[in-house]
């Protein structure tokens, strides 16, 4: 037998044998008469806070212990949730009223009002560290009665009402959090979903309905969410049927076929959300080589994406040529260039490369994503086919935390990552990708732009941004497809495709639901007859 293979079963059995003692049952088997659901993914969780959330696995699991004030339906429309009604917004849009539900409780009896959800919307300004989510608009609350809170926002934001629909921003018990008002509380939960935390650790969490739901109670008696530790053991787990859902995150692209080709032959249930993250490559603009233009701007016609999507994902991803997803622009809005491999070496023949000079550009990717890696490697192959003599890429894989933690240093000159907004509105994609607080010229210095490790900007984006939020209607749409046409001029990012969420769940369970915003609906999975 192959090393390989060797250990892929050694590390399979070993997850296996870990996951018997997660879900504490006297076999490896889940007992399906207590219709508990096994829920895994990959990717430990080390922090329940919702002012520090920031992975999709934690988003996950935080949906389904609370609730946010609005929510996205299958449809995309904007529902009421803790709230009662649609916010009121002022005339002048500097004020926005939102009245709230009056039969609410908190898992640890505490009554959901708005001093709670006051409460929890000032600590995460305070802490919180995804901070340009509110990015300053929020310049106060009020609770004028028990069950009404007023935003008094900064200036107008059209994409305020998206961003009451953000899983940051769930409301949390004071009585819980009070000693946590500036701090985090990582191993706790305590909100007002469907379901309770009884168990916290880093690679299994275990819920239970919350007996005084308000709203529907789940259809089943509960879920343990488990980590595995790689992609072979979650794909070997659930054929084994010793979990019953999975999560497609982390996912190889080989398995992940599998388990398409398997729900498409009725072996297992395959249920897809709606495509909210987005696959891109940042380019470093504030120097050489990148800071030239024209070489940026033929590197993004070097890529033939529809090849790319059918080597790497079969077809599962699909192609992008933008950074906000169709379904939120509401049209189909592709303004950056298609493959063209005879522009992009005429562009580096300009640039001064080819014939007898040759640009080698490091390419960095995620070396525990396991589709980056393709990426890169069918990328220079495209490349080494069509720019031989103008161009290589040099691949270096390194640890995503490791380039989050470096990305707004500048460490990288070309780097493959992945974005899904904090709430479903252009906004959410374009400001974290191109606002900037300090510019000189087309380099940003402080911001966004710069922590995304792009430094790119224009002199007037920042005002063009604020300018698009203000906007409503169909002027505020005309302004957004403005500004992303404006990033397809700078060419400072190169979209690759849109990912959608799956989850693949065993034939004795009802297919799995997505909401609006991407997220498993864990209360909605059952067993069926």
């Amino acid at each position: 037998m192959p090393r390989s293979g060797l250990r892929n079963r050694i590390n399979l059995a070993t997850s296996i044998a870990a996951l018997c003692l997660f879900i504490s049952q006297a076999s490896c088997k889940p007992n399906r008469n207590d219709n508990r659901i096994v829920v895994a993914s990959a990717g430990k969780i080390t922090s329940l806070d919702p002012a520090q959330a920031n992975t999709f696995h934690t988003l996950q699991l935080i949906s389904a212990l609370g609730d946010t004030l609005y929510k996205i339906d299958v449809n995309g429309e904007l529902k009421p949730n803790l709230a009662k009604d649609i916010p009121k917004i002022s005339e002048n849009g500097l004020t926005i009223s939102i009245p709230l539900r009056e039969d609410v409780l908190f898992h640890d009896g505490t009554r959901f009002n708005s001093l709670a959800m006051a409460f929890s919307l000032k600590r995460f300004m305070r802490i919180g560290t995804l901070s340009y989510i509110i990015g300053g608009r929020i310049s106060s609350i009020e609770t004028p009665e028990p069950y009404l809170i007023r935003l008094k926002l900064s200036r107008p934001s059209s994409s305020i009402i998206g961003l009451l629909t953000s899983i940051n921003l769930t409301p949390i018990s004071p009585k819980a959090y009070e000693r946590h008002t500036d701090k985090f509380l990582n191993r706790k939960f305590i909100g007002t979903g469907p379901y309770q935390l009884t168990t916290f650790r880093s690679q299994h969490q275990r819920l239970t309905p919350f007996p005084l739901y308000w709203n529907k109670s789940p259809r089943n008696s509960g879920i343990d969410f488990i980590s595995l530790s790689n992609s072979t053991s979650l794909f070997g787990a659930l054929q084994s049927g010793e979990i019953d859902v999975l999560l497609s995150n982390s996912i190889d692209e080989d398995q992940r076929r599998s388990l398409n080709k398997m729900a498409n032959e009725g072996l297992i249930r395959e249920g897809a959300g709606a495509a909210m993250e987005i696959g891109y490559i940042t380019l470093r603009s504030n120097i050489y080589p990148l800071n030239q233009k024209i070489v940026r701007e033929a590197l993004l016609h070097s890529l033939d994406r529809e090849q790319i999507s059918e080597r790497v994902s079969y077809g599962l991803r699909e192609p992008l040529r933008a950074i906000v997803p169709p379904s939120l622009s509401h049209k189909s809005n592709s303004p950056w260039p298609t493959y063209d491999p005879q522009t992009a070496k005429k562009l580096m023949q300009e640039a001064g490369y080819c014939e007898t000079k040759k640009l080698t550009l490091p390419l960095t990717y995620r070396s525990n994503v396991p589709a980056d890696k393709l990426l890169a490697l069918t990328w220079k192959a495209q490349i080494k086919r069509d720019l031989s003599d103008c161009l290589n890429l040099k691949l270096d894989g390194v640890e995503s935390t490791t380039i989050y933690r470096q990305l707004g240093e500048g460490a990288f000159q070309a780097v493959i990552l992945d974005w899904r907004g904090a709430y479903p509105d252009p906004e959410a994609y374009l400001s974290p990708l191109l606002s900037c607080n300090k510019s000189k010229e087309m380099v940003c210095e402080e911001g966004e732009a710069a922590i995304s490790g792009s430094f790119w900007t224009t002199p007037f984006m920042e005002r063009e941004i604020r300018l698009s939020d203000e906007l409503r209607g169909p002027n505020r749409k005309k302004k957004l497809n403005e500004i992303e046409q404006s990033a397809a001029k700078g060419a400072a990012y190169l979209p690759v495709w849109l990912v959608k969420p799956r989850a693949w769940a065993q034939n004795h369970l009802a297919k799995p639901e997505f909401n609006g915003s991407g997220q498993l609906l864990l209360e909605s999975l059952r067993q069926i007859k």
